[in-house]
């Protein structure tokens, strides 16, 4: 997307892992999707592509529960899979390792969409986006975009979408 001024901007997604389930003795990076979860991730990625263009690059937490928000919203946008990049420092829940990782990203890259947890995903938005929100909800949605060239350089941007599952329902 080119600007008046000839720049390219970055815009960062933002997704929250959809509701997990507590009913199973497995480790925290095992928990999988519940129903609600898988349900809600299916009305926000359709939304969203209907809003959204085409997403250079996509990454994931490797826990199931993000994998498995993150293969639906992919499914649902005809994503190739095998383009999918896992990486532990989205499984982080304060948001430094996450920050570290978008910063770091490859200036070719101009849209990003990204799996997490909270409260990674909260503080992220609140701290970088102009438009505060308490609590980003399981399987929620949130775009900045920044009008820099460069994943480094990012300070606060414009928070162009909030999708919330409870407000498409």
């Amino acid at each position: 997307m080119l600007h008046k001024n000839n720049w390219i901007m970055k815009t960062l997604i933002l997704v929250r892992h959809g509701k997990s389930s507590w009913e199973y003795r497995v480790s925290d990076q095992d928990r999988p999707l519940q129903e609600r979860g898988i349900t809600d991730a299916h009305l926000v990625s359709n939304e969203f592509k209907r809003l959204s263009e085409n997403i250079d690059s996509v990454y994931s937490s490797p826990a199931n529960r993000a994998l498995h928000t993150c293969m639906i919203f992919l499914r649902n946008f005809n994503y190739p899979l095998q383009n999918l990049k896992v990486s532990n420092e989205l499984y982080d829940f304060s948001g430094e390792a996450v920050m570290s990782f978008v910063k770091q990203l490859d200036d070719d890259l101009n849209k990003v969409l990204v799996f997490g947890h909270n409260y990674a995903l909260t503080n992220i938005v609140n701290q970088f986006g102009n438009k505060p929100i308490d609590n980003v909800p399981t399987s929620a949605l949130v775009q900045i975009r920044f009008d820099v060239t460069s994943w480094d350089t990012i300070k606060t941007g414009i928070t162009e979408h909030i999708l919330i599952p409870k407000q498409l329902r």
